[in-house]
């Protein structure tokens, strides 16, 4: 059922971590083991939370650097710390809604618990810098998906699972981050997934965007989620496709910002990425 889990256990868990430079930016992923049980029970009483997710790389990480020390990193601890351990009322009525479809689960008695059972995050990465970091603000600007849509040599790609969760086998939580870097840019996504079987299925995307030469990346966070119900229409093999079924999810919410690069001096290879 899990396809991530089934490649990690063909390799091994091997752990792996790739740098790759370009101009002024390194991008680091490094994927490595599961965290250890005790070390996962120690984060849940740091954090409040009677349980994490089964599957926690809790050393996995996509990280892009620039040379004067500031950049962004995406991370499994720091996606959980952004999940409500009270839940709202739309995270209770859906645990309200699947305890009654799964009366005799032995995961819905938890669901009740004062925690998002879900592990819904809105992690959008974590900004980098001691001295100096990248400033958000609101932007109108967008990304232009039309230019991605480009054929364009990929230099480098890499795709980080952060954790992810079968819910007691009656659905999945998950968050992975992907990036490709071409000549004159790079893009990544970081998607949250959740299907709660018979009841939902939300994702929470975060897209970052940077052309080389100008001051800013671009960072657009959406929030899709339609109940099960009102996708009668759609093939319920799209369900478990994140990739297929967000297109027939509702948009609920959409923010865009510019990450805008703090003021340097000019270093090599500003303007163009080695080919």
């Amino acid at each position: 059922m899990l396809a991530n889990l089934s490649a990690m256990m063909t390799h091994g868990f091997k752990s792996s971590k790739q740098d790759f430079i370009f101009g002024p930016w390194k991008v680091t992923a490094a994927k490595t083991h599961i965290m250890k049980s005790k070390d996962i029970e120690r984060l849940g009483e740091e954090m409040h939370m009677p349980s994490l997710p089964e599957m926690l790389f809790g050393d996995n990480v996509l990280r892009i650097q620039h040379t004067d020390g500031y950049g962004i990193e995406f991370n499994a601890i720091d996606a959980l710390k952004r999940v409500n351990n009270m839940q709202d009322s739309v995270k209770v009525a859906c645990a309200q809604e699947w305890q009654e479809s799964r009366a005799d689960s032995e995961h819905s008695k938890e669901a009740v618990k004062h925690y998002d059972w879900t592990y819904t995050t809105d992690y959008r990465g974590t900004l980098l810098g001691e001295d100096q970091q990248m400033r958000a603000t609101e932007t109108l600007e967008r990304i232009d998906m039309e230019k991605l849509k480009a054929r364009e040599q990929i230099m480098f790609f890499d795709d980080v699972l952060l954790f992810e969760d079968e819910l007691h086998d009656h659905g999945v939580s998950m968050i992975s981050v992907k990036i490709r870097v071409m000549p004159t840019s790079f893009f990544l996504l970081l998607r949250f997934f959740l299907r709660v079987d018979g009841v939902l299925i939300r994702i929470n995307d975060t897209r970052l965007y940077h052309e080389t030469g100008k001051n800013y990346m671009i960072r657009e966070f959406s929030t899709r989620e339609s109940k099960i119900s009102e996708l009668k229409n759609v093939p319920a093999a799209l369900y478990t496709d994140p990739n297929e079924i967000a297109q027939h999810l509702t948009l609920k919410l959409t923010e865009c910002e510019k990450l805008e690069l703090p003021e340097t001096g000019p270093h090599p290879g500003d303007t163009e990425v080695p080919q």
